[in-house]
């Protein structure tokens, strides 16, 4: 079971800023960022990631409102760790592939071989009007500038395969005969010549992550990913959801080709049930919920919530004119039809736990909960979403994790090698 550290300032709960236990400066924070890293590590989780966004609004998670710019702050975090993977969010959408090329591959080189990319789209409008736009590019038409913008940046990662460095001061050569090749991309989103200037990393290319789960994400990520992000909050769904990604994966890499399935899980923990249910409670409590709405908002594509009265059922919002990610709404209006869930009900979930699994209870309970998704095949390793930091990301470590090495779940020292080998997947 791999484990992943989905990094947070003040928590992933949309009011864990307003917890009298959190860091006062949350984000920005750098020394505390560092430390729970460092926690992260001595528990041998397998990553820590980072997500990211290119605008900010009131409607913004508190504890995204303000950031560092994440592959700088990896930077940062690869000197002061030594073997989990760095894990960082960067957009095809409003980026260009020879920068970001070179970005991962620095950070690749700086830590040794630990850097990894999660692929994303933007979809959000107002991170067009950052970018000289004014509404985003359409949703399936991201994913094909995605596909090119991935294909282009693997083709400047590996110009410099056949080149030695020999770096011969006697003679006067510094690389070898074989000189770092010229891509000469001609696409229909990007024209590069390359090659990249900066020489072959550890990895080749970082290790290839994606969070998409609608029907164009999941085409992409099975031709792509080696790790997949998910939002799952039911087994059964989340058993066919990866069945479904895996048979997708083999069909266009064959069957030797092997994916992670990582869905989100948000685990409010407690030395009893009643201790665990009080400590959800205290933080659900603190959504204010002009807050919360907004925060839904945004999730469903920028929908206006407000006219609608906080006891409705949720199936009855309309919902088409939203332009939001397909699979994330999918996911709510599903769970919310499942358990007929008030629109009110629906807010405090997606804006305590952004729509991901919610675990709360014991450490045995938690553990379980992984054990059992584990055993089924809905995953295979989990991005652990504390609500509370540094509190419940520490109880996690301290109760849950060692719990979980006990079973032999969880591994209880590092691999050796780059962050593509601690995992166990073919070197590229």
């Amino acid at each position: 079971m791999k484990l992943g550290f989905f990094m947070a300032g003040y928590g992933h709960h949309v009011a864990s800023w307003r917890h009298p236990d959190v860091a006062k400066k949350g984000t920005m924070d750098l020394e505390n960022i560092i430390e729970n890293v460092k926690t992260a590590e001595r528990a041998n989780f397998d990553f820590v990631f980072i997500s990211d966004a290119l605008f900010v609004d009131k409607k913004t998670h508190p504890d995204l409102m303000t950031r560092y710019e994440p592959i700088n702050l990896m930077s940062v975090i690869s000197r002061e760790t030594k073997d989990i993977g760095l894990i960082v969010t960067a957009s095809t959408t409003f980026s260009q592939p020879f920068t970001l090329a070179r970005d991962f591959s620095t950070l690749d080189h700086i830590s040794n071989g630990r850097a990894g990319w999660n692929i994303v789209t933007s979809g959000v409008n107002d991170t067009a009007q950052n970018f000289n736009g004014t509404q985003n590019m359409e949703h399936d038409l991201r994913y094909d500038q995605a596909a090119e913008f991935v294909n282009v940046t693997h083709k400047l990662w590996h110009s410099w395969d056949n080149v030695t460095f020999t770096r011969n001061q006697s003679n006067g050569q510094f690389i070898s005969d074989e000189e770092p090749e010229a891509i000469n991309h001609n696409g229909h989103f990007f024209q590069v010549k390359g090659p990249l200037n900066i020489e072959r990393s550890p990895q080749g290319h970082p290790l290839m992550i994606q969070a998409g789960s609608s029907k164009k994400g999941i085409e992409f990520a099975s031709k792509i990913a080696e790790v997949i992000f998910t939002a799952q909050t039911d087994l059964e769904a989340a058993v066919k959801y990866a069945d479904d990604v895996r048979e997708k994966v083999h069909h266009e890499r064959g069957n030797d080709q092997e994916v992670v399935i990582m869905p989100g899980i948000f685990p409010v923990i407690g030395n009893t049930e009643a201790e665990a249910l009080a400590n959800y409670e205290s933080l659900q409590n603190l959504i204010l919920p002009e807050v919360g709405l907004k925060l839904l908002s945004s999730y469903l594509g920028d929908i206006d919530l407000s006219g609608y009265d906080l006891n409705i059922p949720f199936e009855q919002i309309n919902l088409d004119s939203g332009n939001g990610i397909q699979s994330r709404i999918e996911i709510i209006q599903e769970h919310a039809k499942k358990h007929s869930l008030t629109l009110d009900d629906v807010m405090k979930s997606v804006a305590g736990a952004r729509g991901h699994h919610i675990i709360v209870g014991t450490p045995e309970k938690i553990a379980d909960n992984m054990e059992e998704w584990f055993a089924r095949g809905a995953a295979d390793g989990f991005n652990v979403m504390p609500p509370l930091i540094p509190t419940q990301f520490n109880l996690f470590v301290e109760k849950v994790v060692p719990i979980l090495q006990e079973r032999g779940l969880v591994q209880k020292s590092y691999h050796t090698g780059t962050l593509r080998e601690k995992l166990g997947l073919k070197a590229q």
